[in-house]
This record gives C-alpha cells, structure tokens and sequence, in this order.
C-alpha cells in the first residue's frame, strides 16, 4: 500500500510517499518511494502494551479521520543484535488511513508516559 505522509516524519521532512508492507503480525516496513535507502521497521504496539493517545483535531482533519476511517497505528523500532536489544519509539507513533492512504506521524506530548526509546525486552515474557 502507498501513503501520502500529511504530517512530516521527524528527521525526515522530506519523505513525502511511502509504502508500507506487512512483514507478519506483528512487524511491517514503511519505505520511503523517493528514496530506496530510507526505510522504517515498524511495530504494532498493540501487541506489547496497553496504548492510548489522542489524534490531534488537525491531524485527524489532514488524515480525513471520522469515526468510520480504518486507521493502523505504528511506532518505529530500531532493530538491534540481539533483538532483545532493540528500541521502540512510543512518543511519535505514525498513523495510517487505509480510506484514503494518507499518513502522518503523531508527536505525544512530553508529559506521556511512554517514551522514545524503551526497550523491547521490557515487553517480552520471560
């Protein structure tokens, strides 16, 4: 699927398109169209943790977000050896209307209680 990015990806302005590809249920990539060295492991959060957020009104108004859009939510990790080792990134989470493909990259307030690089292994059952 190809997204139309609404709200800059933080570092990377200027990534305007990207596509996202399932990797299995729990992992996608998110690559930049425009250049093939900018890609994104992503990961549902869902799977991990309780996460709740609020959409800002006017990123909800860019994405054409309603109650009836079908949106995917996805932060960002930083895949590391071991992966035990990897970081994700739960104050900038990217949101994905598979409506009308277009995307954007939520910015939490620094008053969250998630944060921007926690560990994965904190999430695994041991």
């Amino acid at each position: 699927m190809k997204f139309d990015i609404c709200v800059p990806i933080l570092g990377f302005e200027n990534v305007k398109q990207v596509t996202l590809e399932k990797i299995d249920d729990v992992f996608m990539k998110m690559q930049s169209v425009d250049d093939k060295y900018i890609s994104f492991t992503l990961i549902n959060p869902f799977v991990l943790r309780e996460y709740d957020f609020e959409v800002p009104d006017n990123t909800q108004e860019l994405l054409g977000i309603d109650k009836d859009s079908n949106i995917i939510v996805q932060n960002i990790v930083l895949i590391q050896t071991p992966i035990e080792d990897s970081v994700i990134n739960f104050i900038g989470p990217m949101i994905f209307n598979t409506n009308n493909n277009k995307a954007a990259q939520v910015i939490l307030s620094e008053t969250t209680k998630y944060g921007v690089a926690e560990k994965i292994s904190t999430f695994l059952k041991k």
